[in-house]
């Protein structure tokens, strides 16, 4: 890889849940090979998706990719760590190898600490586990956690952290290790382009009930089962997301039909205005995102923008 950015073109395409990123980016990886004859492939920045087996609860749709190649998906295994700094290093292998091929990458996802990594260049140190903290946080209350981590991280973003205790006792040894680390290569200079997909609220709201109800009829239920015969925990399965958490609890019975698909549905709403809300945090901090109505036809706008930017000046030589 090149240390000047424009010799590194990335192209970005982020959006909440249910927003149709990945239709777009495949179709719009398909429309410029098609007919700019710039080869595309596609990169997903999804904290999920990256663990294999777990295919309908994190909507992973891998028949929508048909014929473009797919990056950083099913490259763990359930149970496995997996961090902002795993993927980062991930994705610079992943966009190494498709820069050799002459191909231009396409950073699709919602995971907007994974995104704010690559596109403001975090600089990422490896964190290993730290058995006497973790003894030491052993019988600490939830409450106490919470609060030690609020310290090494006033603004926390990550709200994920506090999923489940076993995240927060792993956030705690990050923050705390980082702060004692900053030996961090320096971040690959990127010529991004920043495609974000918005819709109406309402609308939106109307895309995740269908989506929940898509899933769900898929076999979201027989798929937790599965994980869970395999010997999954159900407190490590939960960590993993909404759909998770709330279908384990379906499934052990402490929810019943209606508190299960009416919460869930909730919560996955709440979880896009917090997808939005760390999007608008990227713009804060310089992040310039060229958003496009999903209502109108975000391909041919996407497309449109792209023929006055530079990003594909080295492929249309």
């Amino acid at each position: 890889m090149n240390d000047s950015p424009v010799n590194n073109p990335l192209l970005v395409i982020l959006g909440p849940t249910a927003s149709g990123k990945t239709r777009l980016g495949v179709a719009l990886a398909q429309r410029l090979a098609m007919q700019r004859g710039v080869p595309c492939e596609i990169i997903s920045a999804d904290s999920r998706q990256v663990f294999r087996g777990m295919d309908i609860g994190t909507g992973k749709d891998l028949g929508e990719y048909g014929t473009v190649p797919c990056h950083l998906v099913d490259i763990c295994d359930p149970g496995d760590e997996f961090s902002v700094y795993a993927f980062q290093h991930h994705f610079y292998a992943a966009f190494s190898g498709i820069r050799d091929r002459g191909h231009l990458p396409i950073l699709v996802g919602g995971s907007g600490l994974y995104l704010d990594a690559i596109v403001r260049g975090y600089a990422l140190t490896p964190v290993p586990e730290d058995p006497i903290l973790r003894q030491t946080l052993s019988n600490w209350t939830w409450a106490d956690l919470e609060a030690r981590l609020r310290r090494l991280r006033p603004h926390l973003h990550n709200h994920t952290d506090l999923d489940s205790r076993e995240r927060l006792v792993r956030a705690i040894e990050i923050a705390e290790g980082a702060a004692t680390n900053r030996s961090a290569p320096p971040p690959l200079p990127l010529h991004s382009t920043i495609f974000g997909l918005r819709w109406e609220r309402s609308v939106l709201r109307q895309r995740i009930t269908v989506r929940l109800e898509e899933r769900l009829a898929a076999g979201l239920l027989a798929e937790v089962e599965r994980l869970l015969a395999g010997g999954l925990a159900p407190e490590r399965l939960a960590a993993y997301g909404l759909e998770y958490r709330f279908a384990c609890q379906y499934i052990r019975g402490e929810l019943a039909w209606d508190p299960f698909f009416q919460g869930l549905n909730r919560a996955i709403h709440q979880f896009a205005k917090r997808q939005e809300t760390w999007f608008r945090h990227m713009e804060r901090h310089g992040v310039v995102i060229h958003w496009l109505e999903g209502a109108a036809n975000p391909l041919e706008e996407a497309e449109h923008h792209l023929q006055h930017t530079g990003l594909l000046d080295g492929f249309m030589a």
